[in-house]
């Protein structure tokens, strides 16, 4: 009798537990239990029908979906009026489940059959396949295999008729079109044999005027030149832009100094040397045209004197009648 008894009490407390959480229970686990967008907190909310405090909803409302949850350690049921991404929903007269799709799956209608890929698999005809079919081609951007379309005539493969992916020898690709000149800013790249963006000479700003200077120094002139640079921060590839100047020259006017060290009549004894060379020089000229002159003056005199003699009939040639015809 006894035993009887421990067995009907039993019972009760089991089914208190299962039909009396739609009272709030101040366990720790549920009050901790993280919420969940779309899923029922307790029996009063969402599509939750029964629950308990430790697993959540153990039941759902007519046309929700139980998903299970994995959080930590523990598996948490919640109820959805649709099935996750990943998941498809069955339905039962006991109960709706969400089941995971197969793993190359990113989103199923059922288990054989797919509605989209995860990446690096293609879709062909509800699977799968991680290569397509001999008569088709794979679409990275709809993870599908594709029908073979008729490329253009300067393309060998092609995603579709208007999206070159590999042109014919000799010819560069650029968003999906061949040509044989790339555009204007790209280049061909014949590694890629593709246009890629052409890279321009790039140079930093110009430097500060350097002090004005002349033949390396800084004093002991009056003109002279200042000078400015800039640096080259990137060097153009064969088809890029070239370089502009990096250098520039102008000329400056400076208030004439004595160098350190230089006392400030060497500059006068420097010129005065250079006078009196010029002066020697001068010397050695015009003595060099005197003799000259005097070298003129003396064949002068000697014809002179012999024009003399013949005139006054000393000279020892005969006279002859030419001569006297001239004069």
């Amino acid at each position: 009798m006894q035993l009887k008894l421990i067995s009907f009490v039993l019972i009760i407390l089991h089914c208190m537990d299962y039909t009396g959480c739609q009272q709030h229970s101040t366990s720790r686990h549920w009050q901790h239990k993280p919420e969940i967008s779309g899923v029922s907190s307790g029996c009063q909310q969402g599509g939750c029908l029964t629950c308990s405090d430790y697993n959540g909803c153990l039941s759902c409302k007519p046309r929700y979906f139980m998903h299970l949850e994995r959080i930590g350690m523990k598996q948490i049921g919640v109820c959805m009026t649709s099935c996750p991404p990943g998941f498809y929903g069955t339905r039962s007269r006991e109960r709706n489940t969400c089941t995971k799709c197969s793993p190359e799956c990113d989103s199923c209608f059922n288990k054989k059959f797919c509605m989209r890929c995860q990446i690096g698999f293609y879709l062909h005809r509800g699977d799968c396949r991680e290569s397509c079919p001999e008569d088709m081609v794979r679409s990275d951007t709809q993870r599908e295999c594709v029908p073979i379309a008729e490329c253009p005539a300067d393309c060998e493969l092609c995603e579709n008729s208007e999206m070159c992916t590999i042109c014919q020898p000799g010819l560069y690709q650029l968003n999906g079109r061949c040509h044989r000149i790339c555009p204007d800013d790209y280049e061909p790249n014949d590694k890629l044999m593709e246009c890629v963006p052409q890279v321009h000479c790039q140079v930093a700003e110009w430097s500060e005027w350097s002090p004005c200077s002349r033949s390396g120094r800084t004093c002991g002139f009056k003109r002279g030149q200042e000078t400015r640079t800039r640096k080259v921060l990137q060097y153009p590839p064969p088809f890029g832009r070239p370089c502009p100047e990096i250098s520039e020259i102008k000329d400056c006017v400076v208030t004439r100094r004595t160098c350190p060290g230089q006392r400030p009549n060497d500059r006068k004894q420097r010129r005065n040397r250079n006078n009196r060379k010029e002066t020697k020089e001068v010397r050695r000229e015009k003595k060099r045209e005197r003799e000259r002159a005097r070298d003129t003056g003396d064949r002068q005199d000697v014809r002179n004197k012999t024009e003399h003699r013949r005139r006054r009939g000393h000279d020892p040639d005969p006279f002859s009648p030419e001569d006297g015809l001239v004069q």
